[in-house]
């Protein structure tokens, strides 16, 4: 039996795509028996059977609240094992908590083993407000300080490590590559026939998109759902996920011969989600830099047995193309994007091949136990 300790700027009750993560691998290590105990900023919900121990101290994560984590901590068998889920702009301070990574560096000359989870590494240093390279230097900065910290770095994608390793500062620091699992819980609150009855007739095609809606992708969609949306075979779009609505809005407004067609859940539970997923007969999954093994918005959907069309980019893994788990189009190639989508809504043949290798490949690299055997494994 090992002892956790996972320190994270989100857990549930918050919304989030740390939150989620960071609650599948609590639940599933005391599933296996260990002892996990949370730390982040609000009190977690304990709904589950599988519930860690949650302390919501963080607060603000300030000098302050640092210090009384450190007397909690320390009321706990040391040496400690500190998995910290590392997003530079989820520790407060305008995203330079320079003060949180120097404190897990007094804990590592301490003792404890700093293992990190780099969901994402820093800010990209580009053209733009002086702010935004002010926090992109600090993060770099705050990098150095935590690799110089950690025990073993986890990142979530492998493009992070090239990005991580100039400031690890010749430390041969190990880091790995841990996929984000994307599985969605397999309960149903709602019955699949159901949800396809509310927003289609029988023999209509139900497209999906999972997600936050977030400008980068939110303009993707703009331009390629038109002659998908407009295709013969005229088919219905369900939005899942918190800000559905409002891009609902959005587009009837653009195209408002659409409205009939648009529909939008909004933010739905892990129960619920699933079989809206389920409902759905293909999801149309654009990101800007590409599909990765983060995007668990597209994992999720692959969990669910779902055919995904979706993007390559400049992150985006060799898995994806070599293993044949999506339908996939250069980020650049929008008329590319929607023949594809086309494609696979004309043949169901097609498209439930695709699914089933969509699944297989999550199976095999992204389930959650598969992550928790390797962190147990380390």
């Amino acid at each position: 039996m090992s002892v956790w300790h996972i320190v994270t700027s989100e857990y549930p009750p918050d919304v989030g795509g740390v939150s989620d993560y960071t609650r599948q691998i609590a639940e599933g290590l005391v599933r296996m028996g260990d002892v996990v105990h949370v730390w982040c900023r609000h009190r977690g919900d304990g709904l589950s059977a599988n519930a860690p121990q949650v302390h919501p101290d963080l607060a603000d994560i300030g000098p302050a609240d640092l210090r009384r984590l450190d007397a909690q901590l320390s009321a706990h068998r040391g040496p400690r094992r500190l998995l910290v889920q590392w997003v530079p702009h989820g520790f407060g301070y305008h995203s330079m908590n320079l003060w949180f990574c120097l404190w897990l560096a007094k804990r590592a000359s301490a003792g404890d083993l700093i293992e990190l989870m780099v969901h994402e590494p820093y800010l990209e240093l580009r053209r733009g407000p002086i702010r935004h390279a002010l926090m992109a230097c600090v993060h770099r900065l705050m990098t150095i300080v935590l690799l110089c910290a950690a025990h073993k770095v986890w990142i979530s994608i492998p493009a992070w490590e090239p990005l991580l390793r100039p400031y690890a500062l010749g430390r041969k620091v190990p880091m790995q590559w841990l996929p984000v699992p994307g599985c969605v819980s397999d309960e149903q609150a709602v019955s699949v026939t159901a949800i396809r009855l509310k927003y289609v007739s029988d023999d209509a095609r139900l497209l999906g998109h999972f997600g936050s809606y977030g400008a980068a992708v939110t303009a993707l969609l703009l331009e390629r759902l038109p002659p998908i949306m407009d295709d013969p075979l005229t088919p219905s779009l369900l939005l899942l996920g918190s800000g559905s609505e409002r891009f609902r809005e959005a587009l009837i407004r653009e195209h408002p011969n659409w409205r009939a067609r648009v529909h939008a859940a909004g933010y739905l539970s892990a129960p619920d989600l699933g079989a809206h997923i389920t409902a759905c007969d293909l999801f149309l999954q654009p990101y800007p830099d590409g599909i990765t093994s983060r995007r668990t918005s597209a994992t999720a959907c692959l969990s669910r047995g779902r055919a995904v069309v979706t993007t390559s980019g400049h992150l985006t893994e060799p898995l994806w193309s070599q293993t044949g788990a999506v339908a996939i189009a250069d980020v650049s190639d929008s008329a590319a994007f929607a023949s594809a989508a086309i494609r696979l809504l004309e043949h169901d043949d097609a498209r439930a091949a695709l699914a089933k290798r969509g699944r297989q490949v999550c199976a095999e690299h992204f389930s959650v136990a598969r992550v928790l055997n390797t962190l147990r494994a380390a």
